[in-house]
């Protein structure tokens, strides 16, 4: 299988897994409040996850678009690195920090962990990115989602 194939299972798994944590987020956060240093409004966090939800889609359509090599390939391909990487950052640690289920750790591990990891090999193995290029949007857009996330958070 190829990642022009694939790729849609991006979008599928970024909307599976925020679901999880639209809907499991708001009463975990009640129970944790004096243990979690952020304190989110619902409905921002929620919207926050919409609109990562949306980028995802946004994306994947323009990189399919515009194909291998283009601006929308990387940026998709920075946006599955970024998912990878939050299945480390922050789910599985929170979850033992917290000894306890913490929303999206199950997507996270059974559903992102699998899919962003084959996604990405694939995009690589399939030349859609490549380079010193591939490693800048592997890192920039992590660092860019990180940044833009507690910014929305605070907004609220």
């Amino acid at each position: 299988m190829s990642f022009e194939r694939l790729q849609w299972l991006f979008p599928i798994a970024v909307t599976l897994h925020n679901s999880e944590e639209a809907i499991c987020f708001p009463a975990w956060w009640t129970r944790h409040v004096r243990e979690v240093p952020v304190h989110p409004n619902p409905a921002l966090f929620r919207f926050a996850l919409a609109l990562l939800t949306a980028a995802a889609f946004l994306v994947t359509f323009f990189g399919r678009q515009k194909g291998r090599e283009s601006l929308w390939a990387y940026l998709t391909f920075g946006y599955i690195v970024a998912m990878l990487v939050n299945v480390f950052i922050p789910h599985i640690p929170a979850s033992v920090i917290f000894r306890s289920y913490t929303p999206g750790v199950v997507t996270a591990v059974l559903i992102n962990l699998p899919v962003m990891s084959w996604l990405a090999i694939l995009a690589l193995r399939d030349r859609w990115v490549s380079g010193r290029k591939a490693v800048t949007f592997a890192v920039a857009v992590p660092i860019a989602i990180a940044g833009i996330i507690p910014a929305l958070l605070l907004i609220g």
